[in-house]
């Protein structure tokens, strides 16, 4: 039987953390069991240089001891130190000279020492999620390795190198290629791990599985220019769509006061979802609302993100704007019940980014009867077809309209109700992944799952 090793090691490492790869990884991980059918699926993480088959993805009572937290916040600050330590690595005089770079990772293991014992004792007494919830586990040839999570770390390649080397097969799950073709929107850094792991990946990888149609084309593009075109045609490209169930939702919490407080009122909110940083463009949904205000609109306009990177000045902009707290609302921390309880009573979703991979928030808005208006992108054009609203992110003005026409009518502007609208599951998103993995090029069940 084919063995499918669906690799999930930051998730398991650090399962509090919600960003959209996060959720997926946990969602697809979650359905293997029910998706298996003709194959076996075993998530899988990377340590100490060898797979582990994940027993239990996320910890339950046992990692709320005060040994396990312990162990936890240890090994992250571990984790932190050695990222810091490779940072400082590449520049002079390590990068020159042999004897300096050993020098400076001797000093390193020093100064880690204290963390190095201390995570030493609390393993032997087993508070190490490896033991936990996790086994060693053995490939074979013929397996399947699948890269779900982001495993762009540069500390895993070796052992990627090593599994393709024993005739393990090995499949990219791509989320997008922002950082190449926006470079724009990110951190020197974040743009270099990510280019550097597609340039190793591209020549590693024998099959590519993409979040949308618009990522697999994009991901073709690129590696028929990179490996040329026979090249690129010689490799498996397929895609799959997200499902949208907020898992970490815990039934029955109620929502922050201030949340639930600003959908009391009868004005229309308009909702965006999303990190706070230069791609997702909040910059542009500002100036429409603010237009849209001149004009006398009563429209609300709450964002919900956690605060990312490059995102200062607008993020001051926000907190000082005149309407701040009246008609203009942020939230920095609110976990999925909020999240919920927003896409339930907001009256229509904004999403105004650059450039997506898929676009996760407009199909948990959809899904949920929440009516979307979006930036005309293709990826967007796949998952909401006339069902969305779109807008010209050249012209603010475009969406100051959609929101004056919505007010004033109350009939969302899109050219086909939203009742036409339908969507795939986590468990049918597993099936497509697992479908177009076991056969290549040819993945069944993948039409638009807008249309009826």
């Amino acid at each position: 039987m084919t063995r499918l090793l669906f690799e999930c090691t930051n998730v398991f490492r650090s399962p509090g953390v919600n960003s959209g790869i996060q959720r997926v990884v946990r969602n697809i991980v979650s359905q293997l069991d029910s998706a298996s059918g003709e194959v076996e699926c075993v998530p899988v993480l990377f340590a100490h240089n060898r797979l582990y088959r994940v027993r239990q993805l996320l910890p339950g009572e046992e990692g709320k001891t005060p040994p396990a937290r312990a162990y936890a916040w240890l090994e992250r600050l571990n984790q932190a130190f050695w990222r810091l330590h490779g940072r400082y690595e590449q520049y002079w005089p390590m990068r020159r000279w042999h004897n300096a770079r050993r020098v400076f990772f001797v000093a390193g293991r020093i100064v880690s020492l204290p963390v190095a014992l201390a995570l030493r004792a609390l393993r032997l007494c087993g508070y190490d999620p490896l033991v936990q919830r996790a086994e060693p586990f053995e490939p074979q040839p013929g397996d399947q390795l699948i890269l779900l999570d982001s495993s762009w770390h540069a500390q895993h390649f070796s052992l990627v190198e090593s599994l393709k080397a024993r005739g393990i097969r090995v499949i990219a799950v791509i989320y997008d290629l922002i950082p190449i073709t926006r470079p724009e929107f990110f951190e020197e850094r974040l743009k270099g791990i990510f280019c550097r792991w597609f340039d190793w990946i591209s020549h590693q990888a024998d099959g590519y599985m993409s979040i949308s149609k618009a990522v697999r084309d994009e991901v073709y593009q690129e590696l028929s220019h990179r490996l040329g075109q026979q090249a690129a045609d010689r490799l498996s490209h397929g895609y799959f769509h997200l499902g949208s169930e907020l898992d970490l939702r815990q039934a029955g919490q109620p929502p922050a006061q201030q949340l639930s407080d600003l959908f009391q009122q009868r004005a229309q909110v308009f909702l965006a979802v999303s990190t706070i940083e230069p791609r997702k463009n909040h910059s542009y949904l500002l100036d429409a609302f603010e237009l849209a205000w001149a004009a006398g609109s009563e429209a609300r306009l709450c964002i919900i993100g956690r605060i990312g990177w490059k995102c200062e000045a607008l993020v001051q902009r926000i907190r000082q704007h005149g309407e701040f707290g009246h008609r203009l609302f942020m939230f920095n921390e609110i976990d999925d019940s909020g999240l919920e309880y927003a896409y339930k009573h907001a009256s229509a979703l904004v999403f105004s980014s650059h450039a997506e991979g898929f676009g996760l928030p407009l199909v948990e808005a959809m899904q949920r009867g929440l009516p979307a208006m979006g930036s005309d992108l293709p990826v967007f054009r796949e998952i909401g077809g006339d069902c969305m609203a779109y807008f010209d992110l050249d012209h603010p003005q475009t969406l100051a309209e959609l929101i004056q026409r919505f007010e004033a009518s109350g009939t969302f502007p899109a050219a086909r109700s939203l009742d036409a609208w339908h969507w795939i599951d986590w468990h049918a998103s597993a099936l497509q992944l697992v479908d177009g993995v076991v056969r290549p090029h040819a993945p069944s069940g993948q039409r638009n799952a807008h249309s009826t």
